[in-house]
This record gives C-alpha cells, structure tokens and sequence, in this order.
C-alpha cells in the first residue's frame, strides 16, 4: 500500500490510476492522516447474448417422459 499526500495525488493522478489498475491501494492523507483510498473497481459483467449456445444443445424426444421410479404417483 502507498500513502501519498492531497498534492501528490493531484499532480500525478494518471499515474496513481494506472497503479490502481496494476493491484496497488492508495491511500491519500492529509497532514499525515489517512483520509481516503484508491482500489480498483470489479469490471462489469459482459452482457450475456441469446443464441450462442444455438445448435449445441439436443433433447431427447423422451425427455418428459414419466420415469419408472416415479410411475406409482402418475395413476
């Protein structure tokens, strides 16, 4: 963890950032006294398309067919 003054932090901003991206917290202090933190936010999930799982995917024609341990409960 780095600790760097209002000033520092002011000056070289873009270079703080890029720290944060590489896995490095930041804190910013005043006066010696920490008052705020700088860490990476998570990405946004990607948004999930429909129909790229066309044509992988194949159901039985029986797949809703009752099953033998179950035969009691359908009469």
């Amino acid at each position: 963890m780095i600790q760097v003054n209002i000033h520092e932090a002011k000056t070289h901003f873009s270079r703080l950032i890029q720290q944060v991206l590489e896995g490095e917290e930041i804190v910013v202090a005043k006066g010696n006294k920490p008052v705020a933190k700088l860490i990476a936010l998570n990405p946004p999930a990607p948004r999930r398309r429909l129909g790229t799982a066309k044509g992988r995917i194949q159901m039985a024609p029986d797949f809703d067919a009752p099953l033998e341990d179950f035969e009691e409960y359908t009469r």
